[in-house]
């Protein structure tokens, strides 16, 4: 006899699951008050269940972004001496295309209230590093003097994190994550790539 699957919404994913439990939590008791353990107990999977999908609390948040920029800077190298403004900014705008709410969304839209405020500070300024090395990295290949590689790395992952940090604080309905990087891209549109 076969059983035919329940109607309704799909089982999610412990990887979902963990993440949801996490963002309630600190919604609930703040960042600083949530241990893994809560975090698990409340999803119900073990400890080492988390440590199959995140390596730290604060991955849950980044897990999903930090995915995105490994990619770009993949992307970014592969680029070689070719690299100009118009195959950067393409690179740039994967990370955020299509980017959905998530619990880095959800964490910027309610920094205060999770209690996240130097913990975003923080991690994001290590996003930014990450970033603008990469594309400072591709500049530098490209044949562009270090310090104005340098000021185009920083300029342009200040866009692509600017752009989601603005889009996640609006909440839905405002603009997308894509149409906020054009937006940001044309306040660095004097600093072109090549002087």
């Amino acid at each position: 006899m076969m059983v035919e699957p329940r109607a309704g919404r799909p089982r999610a994913s412990s990887r979902e699951v963990l993440a949801e439990a996490a963002c309630e939590l600190f919604l609930e008791k703040g960042y600083e008050s949530t241990s893994v353990a809560d975090i698990t107990q409340r999803a119900g999977v073990s400890r080492s269940s988390f440590f199959n999908y995140f390596s730290s609390k604060s991955d849950v948040l980044w897990s999903g972004l930090d995915a995105r920029i490994d990619g770009a800077i993949g992307a970014l190298r592969e680029l070689g001496a070719d690299a100009d403004a118009a195959a950067v900014r393409g690179i740039l705008l994967t990370v955020v295309h299509d980017f959905a709410p998530d619990p880095l969304a959800l964490a910027l839209r309610n920094a205060t209230a999770m209690g996240l405020e130097d913990e975003l500070v923080r991690d994001t300024g290590l996003r930014h590093a990450r970033l603008a090395a990469g594309i400072a990295d591709a500049a530098r290949r490209s044949g562009i003097g270090a310090i104005r590689a340098d000021i185009l790395g920083a300029a342009h992952a200040a866009a692509v994190l600017s752009s989601l940090r603005v889009w996640a604080e609006r909440g839905a309905g405002h603009g997308s994550p894509e149409s906020l990087f054009e937006e940001a891209l044309a306040g660095i549109h004097d600093l072109p790539w090549r002087a």
